[in-house]
């Protein structure tokens, strides 16, 4: 076992972002790790933290006060039982040190200025699996991220719907 890393993991609640987070969990986070939840709000979003905060970002905020509604409410972000449950878990049996972080603007540039600000050796984001033509005119956090960041980037893929599934036939 190497040195305890610290690892970033794009957070905003979608199901890809928390494929992310449980790829990351069971595959990528050691004992002793530190796993630092990025969270990126609209650059409009008015929540009472935003004027503190906007241009550097929140403080990191361990689990236990990540947990807490007050603190979600500040910040405008879902306290999401799911998501609460995986950290708890990796805490518990990685011994990961958990904290959280909230940006406001573009996602795209927040995470890859993430990667710098707090030091990350690693990142993990979920993909939205756009296809071509949506992800020129929306723009590919994900394809942004993985050009731009000072670290490596991982992207977990979304489970796609097979068409058997979506009611399409073959």
């Amino acid at each position: 076992m190497g040195k305890p890393r610290t690892i970033g993991i794009g957070m905003d609640y979608s199901a890809t972002s928390k494929s992310a987070l449980r790829w990351a969990a069971d595959n990528l986070i050691d004992d002793g790790d530190c796993i630092i939840l990025i969270h990126v709000e609209p650059p409009k979003a008015d929540h009472s933290r935003k004027q503190l905060f906007e241009d550097t970002g929140s403080p990191l905020v361990p689990l236990e006060e990540f947990r807490e509604i007050n603190f979600s409410k500040q910040y405008g972000l879902s306290n999401d039982p799911e998501v609460l449950d995986i950290l708890d878990k990796v805490s518990r049996t990685k011994g990961a040190k958990v904290l959280a972080k909230v940006y406001w603007g573009d996602p795209r540039e927040k995470l890859s200025d993430a990667v710098d600000d707090l030091q990350l050796d690693s990142l993990v984001v979920g993909s939205r699996g756009l296809g071509p033509i949506k992800r020129v005119l929306l723009g590919s956090v994900s394809n942004y991220v993985v050009t731009n960041a000072s670290c490596p980037v991982t992207v977990v893929k979304g489970t796609s719907i097979s068409k058997s599934q979506s009611g399409k036939p073959n």
